[in-house]
């Protein structure tokens, strides 16, 4: 296997043996044959658009398919052996109906035509063939710029499946995903295409997080300040990871009268500012962080567990026992809840203990999203022009177990009395519970919500650099990001897309970004590596 998507790749190059997040060589192989399929499919589903043959069906399963290939989301090879079977089949049958339109078929590429074999093992062998590893007859910068793109697709392909949950689609999503996995099979394009293709991405990005952020507030209302609770209360009780809102709502909705209290977790935090969601007395309140104390957070955990989408370090047999999965989810031996009846979640957290007393602990606050913020946008302004607001903060981003990530803590610990800190996403639990205060009314750390909600943060910023008049890199603001899989990737490229630059990125920068490629993103934007907080304050603030 090969794999260097994720941040914490082994030695900063690949995991070559067994995937630093826990994947197998086996699914790493099922995933890059997965990945060579749908470009097969990509293939035909351009060539489909340009005589008038477009299939939901296609643009839904290739969203699916990507996103099942993120890190530390479906480690069950059973459930990618059936994303395979459906992929070709759709291939194949894409091309019956493009051929029939009087569109172009007639391709050599082995991605489009090849034979899936029956056996795990066959495809195991087929995959082991087609994976992302560097090829030295290729141009390492151009490989560079194509796997950043197909990282960032992933990432996009994400978002865009939880928007189409939620009922948000955009033909022009898929088609960008489509015709960049299509342009992996030529080999004809130049770096500057490469480029192009790349800042695309982020350009697609943005809208599939804008469809994403229409799903979540048009059918769950616009988050509001509210306060969660990080202790617990005596009751039966039941723990959710992950992303997905829709899962979670449907959850509050059947345990609702049944003595089971709903606790978040990870990403699941920003839920609590939901009106739609947090209407239910029993959506009580938040357990545990991210990945720091995971393995000990869920088997100390009472009650049953339900994960959802990804973020997810790969449970340890010795704490599966009370997991259950849904969505795209899948990891050997753990139940998977395919239809979003939970009645076995339910049944098992009548089972267990759950909480045998109160335990009244700190309280955050979420919901701090943009119409929160620009709710109040006048006062902000004041506090900037007053100067009691000097700088603003955007510390955002991935967590990860991989040592290095304790800068993020101390950073904001360090930041000064007169700055204001907004962040999002998992990386937030380095600090989401410290006390910073307020300036003039206003808290010194507003959560602006999960990793997607940079679509707030950027909507934020816009409007902040129009009161102000001026570009959105001459506002008093730095982005300070922390990554660690794919759609932090996808996210980085909607930042470079809008033309921010001056981004400080850690803990280390992306293995698969060689060094010429990185230095054109330090010339063209001034990314930059983080250093030390003491360092990187005094070069932000002077």
């Amino acid at each position: 296997m090969f794999c260097y998507q994720c941040e914490q790749t082994a030695k900063g190059e690949g995991c070559v043996k067994i995937g630093v997040c826990g994947k197998q060589p086996d699914v790493a192989a099922l995933q890059d044959l997965l990945t060579h399929a749908l470009k097969g499919l990509a293939l035909y589903a351009v060539e489909g658009r340009k005589v008038g043959v477009v299939d939901g069906e296609v643009n839904v399963s290739t969203c699916e398919a990507m996103f099942s290939t993120l890190t530390n989301v479906n480690f069950d090879p059973a459930d990618l052996m059936n994303f395979l079977k459906r992929v070709v089949a759709l291939r194949d049958s894409l091309k019956a109906k493009v051929k029939a339109a009087g569109g172009k078929t007639d391709f050599a590429d082995d991605a489009a035509n090849f034979q899936l074999e029956s056996t795990l093992e066959g495809m195991v062998a087929q995959g082991e063939k087609v994976g992302v590893k560097p090829d030295p007859s290729v141009n390492a910068d151009i490989l560079s710029l194509q796997h950043t793109v197909l990282f960032g697709l992933r990432g996009v392909c994400a978002y865009a499946d939880h928007a189409q949950i939620l009922g948000q689609e955009d033909d022009s999503v898929y088609a960008f995903v489509h015709e960049a996995l299509a342009a992996m099979m030529k080999k004809d394009l130049d770096l500057n295409a490469w480029v192009g293709l790349t800042l695309k991405c982020g350009e697609v990005n943005l809208r599939a997080m804008d469809l994403l952020d229409a799903g979540n507030t048009g059918t769950y209302g616009h988050p509001v300040p509210t306060k969660v609770p990080l202790g617990h209360r005596k009751g039966k009780a039941i723990l959710v990871s992950g992303h997905d809102l829709k899962d979670l709502a449907e959850l509050l909705e059947q345990t609702e009268g049944k003595g089971i209290d709903i606790y978040t977790h990870g990403e699941m935090l920003p839920t609590h500012g939901y009106p739609e969601l947090k209407k239910y007395p029993h959506f009580y309140g938040h357990y545990g962080t991210a990945w720091q104390n995971q393995q000990k957070e869920f088997g100390q955990f009472p009650g049953a567990i339900l994960m959802t989408t990804n973020c997810i370090q790969r449970p340890q047999e010795s704490y599966t026992k009370n997991i259950f999965t849904s969505g795209l989810v899948g990891w050997p031996g753990v139940p998977h809840i395919a239809d979003r009846n939970f009645s076995p979640v339910i049944q098992k957290a009548l089972e267990l203990p759950g909480f045998q007393e109160n335990s009244n602990g700190k309280e955050v606050m979420v919901g701090f999203g943009r119409n929160t913020v620009m709710s109040v946008a006048d006062k902000v302004i004041d506090a900037v022009k007053n100067k009691a607001i000097r700088h603003f903060f955007l510390v955002a981003g991935c967590d990860g177990a991989k040592p290095g990530r304790n800068y993020y803590t101390e950073f904001v610990e360090k930041v000064p009395q007169d700055c204001v800190v907004l962040t999002l996403a998992c990386g937030k639990f380095r600090f989401f519970d410290k006390d910073l205060g307020t300036i003039g009314g206003l808290p010194r750390l507003m959560d602006v919500g999960q990793c997607n909600d940079a679509y707030s943060a950027i909507q934020i910023a816009v409007a902040l650099s129009k009161a102000f008049n001026v570009g959105v890199n001459d506002l008093p603001l730095s982005l300070v990001l922390s990554w660690y899989e794919q759609k932090a990737v996808a996210i980085l490229l909607t930042l470079l897309h809008l033309g921010i630059k001056n981004i400080r990125l850690g803990p280390s920068l992306p293995a698969f970004v060689t060094p010429n490629v990185l230095d054109v993103l330090v010339k063209n934007f001034n990314i930059m590596p983080i250093s030390t907080p003491d360092e990187d304050l005094k070069a932000i603030l002077g």
